[in-house]
């Protein structure tokens, strides 16, 4: 009786106020000094910095409130580069825009835009990533392409010569994450295992070594894993158990173990469990526990640990005043967190707009970002890192993985954007194939129920 009355007033509520306005955004990125936001609609929102055409709505200038990126229908993933930006098409094709020095846009020329424009010969894409001066995608067969700067080997196909179209990462197959910092990338098996490559000289790599590499290597003792993610110089590991393992250049206290001293091996965060979601900035690193709160460690300077003041901190401290948060995302050193309200609260750097509250003034605790999409029905939680759907998008054919987080599954159920039940099952496996190519492409939602919690995440046929 409870779904039967929630589906009723999830369907009521589309019918009075139109689809477009319901659908919660379904994810947030940050680039260097800009952000963006994926809308109900499939379009994207931008602001912040713009010298560069980063935001893509036509112009190179800086907006402190959100603005409609150019052309750009039927995103179903974004990702920030430091000076240039990404989307994900359902289609599986990725459009680029903002600076293309070292090409990392991809379409074969080194010119700036500002406006998207579409990745050279990528098809079938599954994720992307924005590093710094280079560009990750992953295909859904598993393996990786790079584009862009290759100075310290970060797009792995085994030399250092820059490149503005598409190359594929030597011998990674069976990938299901990919991460992307300054001169590193990182790419997460399906086996748990962490492989990077690229810039080293920090330890940022985790094998035991300071030496660049631009081949894939395995990164140490890191087994479990679930997620990754790649800051300035230092990166993350999420493992099945929800404890955070952090490696690399740590002059903040951005890897959190109660140090300022280097780690080229995985060290764990200090006293943090329960966590779901990480992210990396450039010197300070957040985590989203599993009860909505936010914590942050490393630099403070700019108040990206927004807990009131501007002292770094090497062990993680709670963001304050945020609750009920279902997405992170980090910048150059803003961060952005989206309520499972559909609202999205930012702080920390300003100086371009990037938090999106109609000001440039830097701000230690979270401010409300205005001017984005109304959300009234269907809500989205991240769950990422809890279920792993995989490929996303796909024909219809969808893997479904469970990490030992969620060991009460009652069942499963899938929706369209209606509201509508399109598939029920109680059978669950710890690992399970879904097929729904029967049903017409276009965006369905997929809610699992877990003892009194219910998650939800978003999965596309094409």
């Amino acid at each position: 009786m409870k779904k039967k009355l929630l589906h009723l007033i999830l369907i009521t509520a589309l019918a009075i106020f139109g689809l477009n306005n319901q659908l919660k955004a379904q994810l947030i990125a940050a680039g260097g000094n800009h952000s963006l936001f994926i809308c109900s609609d499939s379009t994207v929102k931008t602001w912040g910095s713009n010298a560069q055409g980063q935001l893509g709505n036509g112009t190179n200038t800086d907006s402190s409130i959100p603005v409609s990126v150019s052309s750009l229908t039927g995103i179903t993933n974004i990702a920030g580069g430091l000076l240039h930006s990404l989307a994900l098409k359902s289609d599986g094709t990725v459009k680029t825009w903002g600076i293309n020095s070292d090409g990392q846009l991809g379409n074969g020329t080194n010119i700036d835009a500002n406006i998207p424009l579409q990745v050279s010969s990528l098809l079938n894409i599954i994720a992307i990533e924005g590093g710094y001066y280079h560009s990750l995608a992953l295909k859904n067969d598993g393996t990786v392409r790079g584009w862009g700067r290759n100075g310290q080997g970060q797009l792995g196909n085994g030399n250092n010569t820059s490149s503005n179209l598409p190359v594929q990462a030597s011998s990674l197959t069976g990938i299901i994450k990919i991460a992307a910092g300054n001169g590193q990338s990182l790419a997460l098996k399906n086996d748990g295992t962490v492989w990077a490559w690229g810039a080293n000289g920090d330890g940022q790599l985790g094998n035991g070594t300071n030496a660049d590499s631009n081949v894939p290597v395995q990164v140490s003792v890191l087994t479990g894993i679930i997620n990754i993610t790649a800051g300035n110089r230092h990166s993350l590991a999420l493992k099945n158990d929800g404890t955070v393992w952090v490696w690399g250049y740590n002059n903040k206290g951005q890897l959190g173990n109660g140090t300022t001293t280097n780690s080229n091996v995985p060290v764990q965060v200090s006293s943090l469990t329960g966590i779901i979601a990480i992210a990396a900035g450039v010197q300070h690193s957040l985590c989203l526990k599993t009860n909505g709160t936010v914590w942050a460690m490393g630099n403070n300077v700019n108040g990206e640990l927004a807990n009131g003041t501007y002292i770094n901190s090497s062990i993680p401290v709670q963001v304050s005043s945020l609750t009920n948060i279902t997405a992170i995302a980090t910048g150059f050193g803003h961060s952005l967190s989206l309520k499972n309200d559909g609202t999205v609260w930012s702080w920390g750097n300003n100086v371009s707009g990037q938090l999106g509250n109609g000001t440039t003034t830097n701000g230690n605790l979270p401010v409300h970002a205005t001017g984005l999409c109304v959300v009234t029905a269907i809500k989205e939680n991240l769950i990422e890192n809890l279920i792993s759907v995989y490929p996303n998008p796909s024909s219809g054919i969808f893997q479904l993985t469970f990490n030992n987080m969620l060991s009460t599954i009652g069942e499963i159920e899938i929706f369209n954007m209606f509201g509508e039940n399109v598939y029920t099952t109680c059978n669950i496996k710890q690992q399970m194939q879904i097929d729904l190519s029967h049903l017409s492409k276009g965006v369905y939602f997929i809610k699992v129920y877990s003892g009194a919690k219910v998650y939800n995440q978003k999965i596309v046929i094409q």
